[in-house]
Formats: C-alpha cells, sequence, structure tokens
C-alpha cells in the first residue's frame, strides 16, 4: 500500500477532532487543510484512508447532508450504520446538518 501524502495524514488527524455524535461536510475539511476549494481532494484522500476504525471518514458528508453513496469501507449502508451507532440520525441518506453538524474552527 502507498504511503499517505503530508496532505492526507494531516486531514486524516482532522478526523480524530470531529466529537462522537458529529459529522463535518468535505468543504469544512477543505477550508481546515487551507483552502475550501480543496473539496473534491478532501474526498479522493477520505477513499484512500488506510484504516476506517481509526481514521473516521464515516463522520463526513456532503454540503447537504447526503452520505456517501461509495463510501470505501462497505458502502452507504456502512456508513449509516456507523453513524447511527453513534447516536446520528440517517433519514432517506441525510444527516440534519443544524443538529449534528461540527465545524472545525
Amino acid at each position: 500500500m502507498k504511503r499517505p501524502t503530508a496532505f492526507e495524514e494531516r486531514l486524516y488527524e482532522l478526523l480524530l477532532c470531529i466529537p462522537r455524535g458529529k459529522v463535518v461536510t468535505y468543504a469544512t475539511l477543505a477550508e481546515m487543510m487551507g483552502n475550501r476549494g480543496y473539496a473534491r481532494a478532501v474526498g479522493n484522500a477520505l477513499h484512500k484512508n488506510p484504516d476506517g476504525e481509526k481514521y473516521p471518514c464515516y463522520k463526513v458528508v456532503n454540503a447537504k447532508g447526503a452520505l456517501a453513496p461509495t463510501f470505501v469501507f462497505g458502502g452507504i449502508d456502512e456508513q449509516k450504520r456507523r453513524l447511527e451507532a453513534e447516536g446520528i440520525e440517517v433519514k432517506d441518506g441525510y444527516v440534519d446538518l443544524e443538529k449534528y453538524g461540527y465545524n472545525l474552527f
């Protein structure tokens, strides 16, 4: 397996800052990485997450609160299961960002 880049390592460490029962958006993580325009790069890096148990990429949703249909560790049903295990309600593939969103700033 290829070693994570510095960007990926920093991103994975940011995932550890998300409290239990909260989610963040790709854009929020991108902003924390220095540029809100990095949202797509964040998504690509999360898809390469080397350890889904250590780095909780399941806590990342899109700007509308939608789950990732191609969640790397088992698809959307697995992402939903992991979120619900933390008490996060998922309705029709979406999380209420007003209720569960977390801003890392």
